[in-house]
């Protein structure tokens, strides 16, 4: 990908996100599905100036969601798990 800024979506606020936040020092964040393992752990130490050990990845398919008569489909996304190394920290809702 040509730029750092299109591979990082959004970090994801969920309950699973902050366990592993508080307790391995790992960072939950929603990526585009193109972006690969490198271009992620470049983007995220080029945006937040951290140091980053590891980068996991997860592929979701949406779920098929149906309201009356209509029937649709959520869109796929793509998320990574990213290990910090230690001594660093990043925290989005205080600020780096």
């Amino acid at each position: 990908m040509n730029n750092i800024y299109s591979v990082v979506k959004r970090p994801l606020f969920t309950e699973k996100g902050s366990h592993i936040k508080e307790s391995q020092n790992k960072i939950l964040i929603e990526v585009a599905k193109e972006a690969n393992k490198i271009e992620i752990k470049d983007a995220i130490e080029e945006i937040f100036k951290v140091k980053v050990d590891k980068v996991s990845t997860i592929n979701t398919s949406g779920k098929w969601k149906r309201q009356g008569k209509s029937i649709g489909k959520r869109p796929d996304r793509k998320k990574a798990i990213v290990t910090l190394r230690k001594g660093e920290k990043l925290d989005f809702i205080e600020g780096v």
